[in-house]
């Protein structure tokens, strides 16, 4: 699943090629696509019609486009295989297109949502007072928004009583990281997968925090990381960050630090991938 730099990579470009357009119309062609809108695809349409978009916005693994009404916005969520394309008007039709929205004006392009797996969707919110859809308030803050509260995510982790990448995951507590960039940090952090949050002090949860910003700020600068060919930009290119990666998906290839082979070990229906001497737990 797309994580915080790949839904960030996209969120630029809608910034680039839809802010302040118009749209004419939208069309639903699979329902699963915006089950999660409340009135359905025809409702979905209907009031997307004649609505202009503002700056497309994110917190953690979520999109939304705020409309000119200031009272609601459109939300997507990529799900596993989602993408928000930009196309010319006349170029052919995605296998998996979900979602078509066209604009009023006379760029030549249109915004397509394309869902292999249907795991992701489109849907319209009213706003909370501070501007999030109201479907995804409970979202914490992600460590790159400049209000994240470095202090109080580190009294979470001591109450929560948790394990650190349990912690990581948790959205409630931070969003955006997922399983490839909690490897990561945890990594570059030296923590172990399991260690015990109570007893980390302030001084190695800011260090966490460090890395899980430095990490996502590498992938960022490389258009995120592509595993397959279904995580893409806005135009169709695919991130590199993969080829930098130094304990996910590298199973039994050397530590990077002390050469000692990298184990992969079931975690909450994932993998955590990890180095047992760098990251002994103690």
């Amino acid at each position: 699943m797309p994580e915080l730099p790949e839904v960030e990579v996209v969120r630029r470009g809608l910034e680039r090629w839809v802010t302040g357009r118009t749209v004419a119309g939208a069309e639903v062609l699979h329902p699963r696509a915006v089950r999660r809108h409340p009135g359905g695809g025809a409702d979905f349409a209907a009031r997307l019609t004649g609505a202009r978009f503002g700056t497309a916005m994110r917190r953690g693994k979520y999109l939304w486009i705020p409309l000119d009404d200031a009272a609601g916005s459109l939300l997507g969520h990529l799900g596993m295989s989602g993408q928000l394309l930009v196309q010319p008007e006349d170029a052919p039709d995605e296998k998996h297109l979900r979602v078509r929205v066209r604009f009023d004006d006379t760029l030549g392009t249109e915004l397509r949502f394309v869902d292999q797996r249907t795991f992701g969707g489109l849907s319209l919110h009213d706003n909370t007072p501070e501007g999030l859809p109201e479907a995804i308030a409970h979202i914490a803050r992600d460590p790159l928004d400049p209000a994240f509260d470095d202090a109080a995510f580190h009294t979470a982790l001591r109450l929560r009583r948790t394990t650190v990448k349990r912690a990581l995951l948790d959205q409630s507590l931070i969003s955006g990281v997922g399983n490839i960039y909690a490897d990561e940090a945890l990594w570059r952090s030296r923590l172990h997968f399991d260690r015990p949050t109570e007893n980390l002090t302030r001084p190695r949860s800011t260090e966490l925090l460090g890395h899980v910003r430095d990490v996502m700020n590498a992938a960022l600068d490389q258009g995120g990381t592509s595993f397959d060919s279904l995580y893409v930009n806005v135009n169709g290119e695919s991130g590199y960050f993969d080829r930098s990666l130094d304990a996910y998906g590298r199973e039994d290839e050397p530590c990077r630090r002390c050469g000692t082979p990298i184990r992969r070990v079931a975690f909450m229906n994932r993998s955590s991938h990890f180095c047992p001497k760098c990251q002994r737990l103690r």
